[in-house]
């Protein structure tokens, strides 16, 4: 069994989002192993090594809005790189319905090592 930091968790579980689909910080702490930790999320994400490749921008709020207020550098950022793939962003906002992460029970099972 691995013995992984927090961190290290949401870090691995983020890297598994596929290019195209978004998940939500509450969602990354469950998939992670710390159900009700989605600040937590957002805090790790801010500490992400750069050489990880950690691909923070693919994690919104539970309403699938960007975190980073409307208009600001992150923001537009965030929006560039999800819409580099293919995802929508109208108003700082991806529709989950269409967008979010649903891993299959192949990933559930084999990739989260939690």
């Amino acid at each position: 069994m691995l013995n992984l930091t927090n961190n290290q968790k949401i870090w691995k579980t983020i890297q598994l989002i596929p290019s195209g689909k978004v998940a939500t910080y509450g969602q990354i702490a469950d998939l992670s192993g710390l159900p009700g930790r989605a600040r937590l999320v957002g805090k790790a994400l801010s500490s992400a090594p750069q050489e990880l490749n950690v691909p923070w921008y693919r994690v919104l709020r539970s309403t699938g809005q960007i975190a980073f207020p409307v208009g600001s550098e992150q923001s537009k950022k965030q929006t560039g790189y999800l819409q580099q793939e293919n995802v929508a962003v109208f108003n700082n906002r991806v529709k989950l319905k269409n967008f979010q992460w649903q891993p299959d029970l192949g990933e559930l099972l084999w990739k989260l090592e939690f």
